[in-house]
């Protein structure tokens, strides 16, 4: 009588059935987990946005109120004491991972989002005597 090993047909069809089963659970909270990781680094994101702007609306208080400020080599222009809308993203260090574009408002959209106009940060520059508005969508993450 020869020695066999190897696995039977029963033994191979219940492991490919324990994986189907894991699969089915595991595959959708991963995917829940890739959203919840987008809407966490854009909130990440405006916190920053928010930060950097007071940090340069103290430079700017400091500074005796000049038209433009210099962070970390970058200038920038202040509208109402704070970054206006066109250079608010050279008040941050990194934003990678997101696209700026500037106009009335600074948007920062998630790159790789399923509907980036609706996974992003706006800057609104402030009025006279108020603070920037710094809005923060995640519907499409």
């Amino acid at each position: 009588m020869k020695d066999e090993s190897g696995f039977t047909l029963i033994e191979l069809v219940v492991v490919i059935s324990i994986l189907g089963i894991l699969a089915a659970f595991a595959i959708p909270r991963f995917i829940s987990l890739e959203t919840e990781a987008r809407i966490a680094t854009t909130q990440g994101l405006a916190g920053s946005v928010r930060s950097a702007a007071a940090l340069s609306h103290g430079l700017w208080l400091a500074q005796a109120s000049p038209a433009t400020v210099d962070m970390e080599g970058a200038t920038i222009t202040m509208a109402n004491g704070y970054p206006d809308a066109a250079t608010v993203d050279d008040t941050l260090a990194d934003f990678t991972g997101y696209t700026f574009a500037a106009g009335a408002n600074g948007v920062w959209t998630k790159v790789g989002a399923p509907t980036p106009a609706t996974c992003s940060v706006t800057y609104a520059p402030p009025g006279a005597g108020a603070a920037p508005v710094v809005t923060v969508a995640t519907g499409g993450c």
